[in-house]
């Protein structure tokens, strides 16, 4: 019997004095799960710029996925963010675990300037409203380890062509926004349903929805 396919679906290590990030505590929940047909494999990336992109290039070629989804805190958003674009820029607000920070540098030199998502984001977007799961697409990843690993992911998929991939961002958990004012959160069981629903459409789709869910600002 074949094996099934491989979804490598990535979280990432605490940051920023913080003592846990949801992306890791939903994403390590998934791991071993059959969803649309392919096995989940979930692994841990630091929050580090060059050391993430060793973890990932050495993760990709132990699992060799069919889907890359990665997985990172966005933290004040009040809504699971489906990314729409990475870019080929590391600008970083703040340091990374190892003390990085790099200001206007290339993901990839010589890299394309962005990479569009390669999974369907509005398909995924109405599955999870259609589950009464607040979501919306983004246009915006940062410029951090989150964009970095996102464009890393889409550049490697380019390299294959029958890998896609894609990321995702969580607001922080309850336990973290009970620590900040007014601070938006999503609980680990909505964003553990969240990631099933939309495995199982990046899985089960090739071709997207088509409808508004851009934003103006």
């Amino acid at each position: 019997m074949s094996k099934p396919p491989r979804i490598l679906l990535t979280g990432f290590t605490p940051f920023d004095g913080a003592d846990i990030n949801p992306s890791w505590e939903t994403v390590h929940a998934l791991d071993g799960r059959l969803i649309g047909g392919h096995l989940v494999v979930s692994r841990l990336l630091s929050t580090a710029f060059a050391e993430s992109q060793r973890e990932l290039s050495s993760m990709v070629d132990e699992v060799e996925p069919a889907i890359l989804l990665g997985v990172g805190q966005a933290g004040g958003r009040s809504r699971l963010s489906i990314e729409r674009v990475a870019i080929n820029v590391q600008d970083a607000r703040i340091a990374d675990n190892n003390g990085a920070q790099p200001i206007d540098a290339a993901v990839v030199d010589d890299g394309p300037v962005a990479y569009f998502s390669t999974l369907p984001i509005k398909a995924m977007l109405k599955a999870l409203i259609a589950e009464g799961l607040p979501a919306e697409v983004s246009n915006t990843a940062g410029t951090f380890v989150c964009n970095h690993v996102a464009y890393l992911m889409l550049h490697l998929a380019a390299q294959h062509r029958d890998r896609r991939a894609g990321f995702i961002h969580l607001p922080y958990l309850p336990s973290q926004a009970a620590r900040l004012p007014d601070a938006p959160s999503m609980s680990k069981d909505d964003g553990v349903r969240a990631l099933c629903i939309v495995l199982e459409v990046a899985a089960t789709r090739r071709v997207d929805e088509r409808f508004a869910a851009g934003a103006l600002d």
